[in-house]
């Protein structure tokens, strides 16, 4: 191990650093740190006073200390005492590190800065600067917030020390922005970006930045002096500003921090500058065209890093065809290269410029690329990236392919993505979908690759669907008739399947191959082992089955007169059971036929899968446009509200809750006032959203299930009830 540096005449510290580098195990190093603390504290409590350097020392040993993960309990009044010595730099630095915001100490410390501060030594002052900002209590900003900014555009204040204000203006704003006003000194700070120092109008612009984000008006005069300095240093040589010069690229910092700060705006009104900010960014993507000066990485992730910076502004601009296109084409570039990172900043740009009609068609010629990259790519992060690129350019001319290809990907996708992949697959498929036939293939191809994450949503959504459209619902029925052959068969086609059959069985009831009790034996194949809800889904198809093909009756009474149903342990399967049984049994032909009708058509609502998809991905993640577009388009395409048919959709309530429509042949509860009468309601009911079906007429219960039936005797009631399906 190498000696320490016995810098600074601190040859006591430096000694203490080598003799714990030099322990051989943890245990030395805390017999070692108990020792010093032992000396340490008898010296402060010593009656000999300490003199300025041992003061230093020792508090630099207990900062040393606390680094290496120990608790310090002491010396902190001991480092204040050396604020007000002629080297309070040990003092500060101790109280940045270990004193917080809540200290008793703070008042103490506020006297010896405002000293500092009024100074006018620099070296003090930033000392000063620097301490507020890492401690950044209340009671600093309470004592400073005015003073600072007096210090940072005061003409005689040196560089340095205005670095340090701007720094520390800008802490104190995050922590209490109710103490900050800049008031007055507004115009002269937003000045700080023509001043000729370039550090200061780096620490300047991250205060300004700040404070335009929150008050956007207040600071509005800042647009075209940034665009100014922007001009000055794009157009520069990496001569022109050596100190500031990078790898050969200059300020590559301050250009992304104008370029970021231009980002709290809209587009320039006034002609000149933004011409001149046009012409600025069009120099950016000229320049990331030109061969590197300089193989080192270092280089490329200066030039890269001020590049991406301008496609966010022409992004957030979207005004100018031009330069979204050719923003476009430079990221293209990027989706084949070498590092992982550029790739994945490239596709995460490209997502947002496929939302821009400039440069939507420029974007879709990637659509192999990206592709490729969906398939090939090892940094499962830039896989998400190239799935969410592929949602994002996705339209009528494309989406066959890309929900193919979506759906290929999904069988081997990472799990972490998994439920996500299937909401875009859902979302697309019914957007885009011209051909129902492909939807229903799609949803369920869908659940068949990945059922575990196919949520209630999405198969509440093909169900509405297919209500919805009467030219698909033979289809529909066909498909999943089909699809239920397969030996392993995921429970939520179970749910798809027990619900279309249920309803339009009949369909293909014509074919021998799919006759009344070949469907019902395929659906009670699948009986046994589903969870408790899909049973329950199930006798509700059963009973719809009774209504549709008499002929099964004698079948299906039997299956729900076995003492595994009306004996069920499950309060819910039970009920059901009972009350299925009992409506078989005494209602007539024409009550039987009145309660079991049709599930009436959804109203159109928005998709709650693009709902679904929104919460999850975050605020923002999901444009206005997708909202908007999927309610219309997804409106067109199936007519469809968001009800959804979950395990209660036909019926039966929990046992010991009722809910005041709880009564299927007691009429109840009024149709709701001013709703569009429809034909009658079916068992099928809705529980999953807010709107109800098409509303029945006056004389039907508010679940839809009876219409022109008088008020039944006491034995009839409460045969079937509406519930959540929810047993527990």
């Amino acid at each position: 191990m190498p000696a320490v540096s016995k810098g600074d005449g601190m040859r006591g510290l430096a000694v203490f650093i080598s003799d714990i580098r030099n322990c051989k195990s943890k245990e030395a190093e805390i017999k070692r740190i108990n020792k010093e603390l032992a000396n340490i504290r008898s010296k402060f409590k010593g009656d000999k006073a300490l003199d300025g350097y041992s003061k230093k020392k020792y508090v630099c040993k207990l900062l040393f200390i606390f680094l290496l993960g120990h608790d310090i309990d002491f010396g902190h009044m001991e480092a204040v005492n050396l604020l007000s010595s002629n080297k309070p730099a040990g003092g500060y630095l101790f109280i940045s590190v270990l004193v917080n915001s809540n200290s008793e100490l703070i008042r103490l410390i506020n006297n010896a800065i405002k000293n500092d501060l009024s100074s006018r030594n620099p070296t003090f002052m930033c000392l000063a600067l620097h301490c507020i900002a890492n401690v950044g209590s209340r009671e600093m900003a309470e004592a400073f917030a005015s003073e600072i900014p007096r210090i940072l555009v005061a003409g005689d204040t040196m560089d340095s020390v205005k670095q340090s204000a701007a720094l520390c203006l800008l802490r104190l704003y995050k922590t209490s922005p109710d103490l900050v006003l800049m008031g007055e000194w507004t115009s002269r700070v937003v000045h700080l970006l023509n001043d000729q120092h370039m550090g200061v109008v780096t620490a300047a612009i991250s205060l300004i930045t700040c404070l335009s984000q929150k008050n956007p008006d207040e600071f509005k005069t800042c647009v075209s002096l940034a665009v100014s300095r922007l001009s000055r240093i794009v157009s520069s040589a990496s001569t022109d500003l050596q100190d500031y010069t990078y790898y050969f690229v200059p300020a590559p910092w301050l250009s992304c921090k104008l370029l970021r700060l231009l980002q709290c705006y809209p587009p320039p009104e006034d002609g000149a500058v933004k011409g001149r900010l046009v012409e600025c960014l069009e120099t950016i993507l000229n320049k990331a065209q030109e061969p590197p000066k300089s193989k080192k990485v270092q280089h490329s992730n200066a030039k890269n890093a001020i590049l991406f910076e301008a496609i966010s502004l022409i992004i957030h601009y979207d005004s100018e065809p031009n330069l979204l296109v050719r923003a476009c084409n430079q990221l293209g570039q990027f989706l084949q290269h070498r590092e992982t990172n550029l790739r994945y900043l490239a596709l995460e740009s490209m997502c947002t410029l496929a939302s821009s009609e400039f440069s939507h068609e420029a974007v879709k010629t990637h659509i192999e690329t990206v592709i490729n990259a969906l398939k090939t790519e090892r940094d499962v992060s830039v896989r998400q990236r190239a799935a969410d690129l592929l949602y994002a350019m996705c339209d009528r001319s494309n989406a066959k392919q890309i929900v193919a290809e979506m759906l290929s990907y999904l069988e081997t996708a990472d799990y972490s993505i998994r439920e996500e992949m299937v909401l875009k697959v859902a979302i697309l498929a019914e957007k885009y979908a011209v051909d129902y036939s492909w939807y229903v293939d799609t949803i369920l191809n869908l659940i068949r690759i990945a059922g575990d994450y196919v949520s209630e949503e999405v198969w509440y959504r093909v169900i509405q669907i297919v209500i919805n459209r009467d030219d698909v619902q033979g289809y529909a029925a066909k498909t999943v008739f089909e699809a239920l052959q397969a030996p392993a068969c995921h429970e939520n086609m179970v749910k798809v399947g027990g619900y279309i059959l249920g309803e339009f069985g009949n369909l293909i009831a014509g074919d021998p191959r799919s006759s009344p009790l070949v469907q019902f034996n395929l659906l009670h194949s699948k009986f046994h082992l589903c969870s408790v809800p899909t049973r329950a889904l199930l006798l509700s198809a059963y009973i719809k089955f009774i209504n549709l093909f008499p002929e099964t009756k004698a079948t299906i009474q039997e299956v729900l007169r076995c003492d595994s149903q009306i004996r069920n342990s499950d309060v819910e399967l039970q009920q059901r059971a009972v009350e299925y049984l009992k409506l078989s049994s005494i209602a007539s032909t024409d009550v039987l036929a009145t309660v079991l009708e049709e599930m009436p058509p959804f109203p159109e609502r928005e998709s709650s899968i693009l709902a679904k998809l929104k919460k999850k991905k975050g605020p923002g993640t999901v444009s206005v446009t997708d909202l908007e577009d999927s309610k219309r388009e997804g409106g067109e395409l199936n007519g469809g509200g968001e009800r959804g048919p979950d395990t209660a959709a036909m019926a039966s309530s929990n046992a010991s809750t009722p809910s005041p429509s709880a009564d299927l042949l007691g009429i109840r509860s009024a149709a709701p006032v001013g709703a569009a009468p429809a034909s009658a309601g079916s068992l099928l009911v809705d529980v999953f959203s807010e709107a109800g079906p098409a509303a029945p007429s006056a004389a039907v219960n508010d679940d839809g299930f009876l219409r022109d039936l008088e008020q039944p005797t006491e034995t009839c009631d409460s045969l079937l009830v509406e519930g959540s399906g929810d047993s527990e």
